[in-house]
């Protein structure tokens, strides 16, 4: 079945996204009769009443902006369907407006502007649009995608366009849910008053109901109770309803998933490093983690639009390197949220970074590396690039993986017991071994058996048998690359 979108409002500050929740509460909440919102559960639902749609209600979650907002998308929250973008038609796109960007890209769902206060005697919006190409935000009016509304958030005008246009996003977009599926609800609030924890979510698929049990992380909970974004008391919510839940001993983290089914502990493969505390490591030292990407992608926040520029252009000449976000200003929580989502380093230029970022960054193992000399921090990227830039054309000769299982000595010979974990392996292919994400040798596939069966070929996820000459020096856990 179709279920209503989910909506989040970013921006920067006094640029009116308050206001305009607040235009929006008061003129649209749904059952308004009830005396309207008597609890401050983070989400709320309107009825639009607008025609010709299978769907005509909006949930919006009205979060502190873009900090709250990435926190979710780096705990795995897909939360929001949408989001809005409000930008003052005064004052233009400012600081916090550029970083919402970078968040609303990262999360890749679609964006619609909103200028703001054009009700002014100096409102400028087409400055505002002109401004919005420099961060590759493109009007449809100009060909892009992005929908781009003009509105006063104080005296409503544009705010019914608004709503049609997030029903027709809605709409191309085809949000379904099925009713009968697991669970599936995200946190976006936590407190704890008088009733104890209270916990506010927004449901996403599935059925949840008084006296479920149900598990968030580690914690198993029994629903007690669930109220609405207008005070009442729930026995059954379903997709896209925004609402409180008690039966929490302890409060959740905010992001974290609410479902019906427990879940498996993650565990860690054998053949892992133990990881490093992230502010010990060096920018090359990420170059060798398993999971590491074909671009370096970077947060860089720096002390003056100038510095900030030359760094900028000076990078951008690099194919290998990918700026996500580029900001005057000291290193925020919100930058490592977003780096964490993005699987970004965070570069700062001499802005100072505090205790508490400092912390959070080694909780969420994000890498802050920070410089007071422009050539030190460009030479090392650049390094950096060009060691990227080899591993690319390594991989472009990989043929195939195996990871060795076992050892064993078979008429005087060692045999090596491995799984094909990528590709596919032929008799005399050349190979290179690697122990902890280090080459340690090369050699030749000079004997391949399934069971005791010579083959010429395996492949992915198959069990084999394998013998190297000249010998190779492996251990268990070792990985086997096979080249072109």
């Amino acid at each position: 079945m179709l279920r209503p979108p989910v909506v989040t409002i970013l921006g920067h500050v006094d640029h009116g996204k308050t206001t305009l929740l607040d235009y929006i509460r008061k003129s649209q909440v749904a059952a308004k009769e009830h005396g309207g919102i008597t609890q401050r559960i983070g989400a709320y639902e309107i009825k639009t009443g607008i025609k010709g749609y299978e769907n005509d209600r909006i949930t919006f979650i009205d979060t502190p902006g873009h900090e709250a907002f990435s926190k979710m998308r780096s705990r795995g929250a897909s939360v929001a369907d949408i989001a809005v973008l409000v930008i003052d038609a005064k004052d233009s796109v400012m600081p916090q407006t550029a970083e919402s960007i970078s968040h609303i890209k990262a999360a890749k769902i679609p964006l619609i502007v909103v200028i703001n206060k054009i009700d002014l005697p100096d409102a400028k919006p087409e400055r505002v649009k002109r401004d919005l190409l420099k961060h590759e935000v493109l009007a449809e009016e100009h060909g892009g995608d992005v929908i781009v509304l003009l509105i006063s958030a104080k005296t409503g005008k544009g705010v019914p366009e608004l709503l049609e246009s997030i029903l027709l996003l809605s709409s191309d977009k085809g949000l379904t849910c099925d009713l009968d599926k697991s669970v599936k609800a995200y946190i976006i609030e936590t407190n704890k008053d008088k009733r104890g924890v209270v916990v506010s979510a927004v449901i996403k698929d599935g059925t949840l109901n008084v006296g479920d049990e149900v598990y968030a992380s580690d914690q198993k909970i029994k629903v007690r109770a669930m109220i609405s974004d207008t005070g009442s008391s729930l026995k059954q919510v379903i997709p896209s309803t925004p609402f409180q839940i008690l039966g929490f001993n302890e409060l959740p983290q905010v992001g974290t998933l609410i479902t019906s089914e427990k879940p498996t502990p993650a565990k860690a493969p054998e053949d892992m490093p133990e990881a490093k505390p992230a502010e010990t490591k060096s920018v090359l030292e990420m170059l060798q983690a398993p999971e590491e990407a074909k671009k370096l992608s970077l947060i860089i926040k720096a002390d003056s639009h100038g510095s900030l520029e030359a760094i900028v252009q000076a990078l951008s000449q690099n194919e290998n390197i990918e700026v996500v976000l580029s900001a005057v200003g000291s290193i925020h929580r919100s930058d490592i949220f977003l780096a964490k989502t993005t699987k970004s380093i965070v570069i700062g230029f001499s802005v100072p970074i505090d205790n508490e970022v400092k912390q959070l960054a080694k909780q969420e193992k994000v890498l802050i590396k920070t410089y007071s000399i422009i050539y030190e921090l460009l030479e090392e990227l650049a390094e950096v690039s060009d060691l990227m830039h080899e591993k690319e054309e390594r991989d472009k000769n990989l043929k195939a993986e195996a990871k060795v299982l076992a050892a064993f000595i078979i008429e005087n010979e060692k045999v090596f017991g491995c799984r094909i974990t990528k590709g596919r392996v032929n008799l005399g292919d050349p190979v290179e071994q690697y122990r902890k994400n280090e080459k340690i040798a090369k050699s030749k596939l000079v004997s391949l058996k399934v069971r005791v069966k010579s083959v010429n070929e395996v492949k992915k996820d198959q069990e084999c048998g394998m013998q190297f000459a000249p010998e190779l020096d492996i251990k268990v856990g070792d990985v086997i690359k096979f080249i072109l």
